[in-house]
């Protein structure tokens, strides 16, 4: 398959999981200087590995949410929370997942991502500077 295609289908696959309005921000947010990197994405991320048949849509959600919250990336772990719904990832599924990750990275590399869970759940609003720990 020509990158153009893979290209075409990444950037369908990605607004279909995150919305066009935010795929489209989050591409020009670096401007021309970051158009390789979103080519990138949009061609292998989405337009290959996203559309390949070993694991289901749910899964890949699954595993995005626990890389991204495991490696402290809460900002990606927002991104992800969304297209984990989009794919029909349940509330008891993220809500699972962020206890094994309290469990087996720790307390801290959980705390901002339930805050966000939660938020994305509607089960609270986002904190103001407090920290809870």
């Amino acid at each position: 398959m020509e990158v153009s295609e893979l290209y075409a289908r990444g950037l369908q696959r990605r607004k279909a999981l995150f919305g066009e309005a935010d795929v489209e921000e989050r591409m020009s947010a670096a401007g021309e200087f970051g158009a390789p990197l979103q080519n990138i994405i949009n061609s292998y991320v989405y337009g290959d590995v996203w559309e390949r048949t070993g694991l289901s849509n749910e899964i890949r959600s699954l595993i995005m949410l626990a890389i991204t919250a495991a490696s402290n990336k809460p900002a990606e772990f927002r991104v992800h929370a969304k297209g984990a719904l989009a794919n029909g990832c349940s509330r008891e599924q993220i809500q699972d997942l962020l206890l094994l990750i309290a469990m087996y990275c720790g307390v801290p590399a959980a705390i901002e991502t339930n805050r966000i869970a939660a938020e994305i759940f509607g089960q609270s609003s986002p904190p103001d500077i407090m920290e809870i720990t």
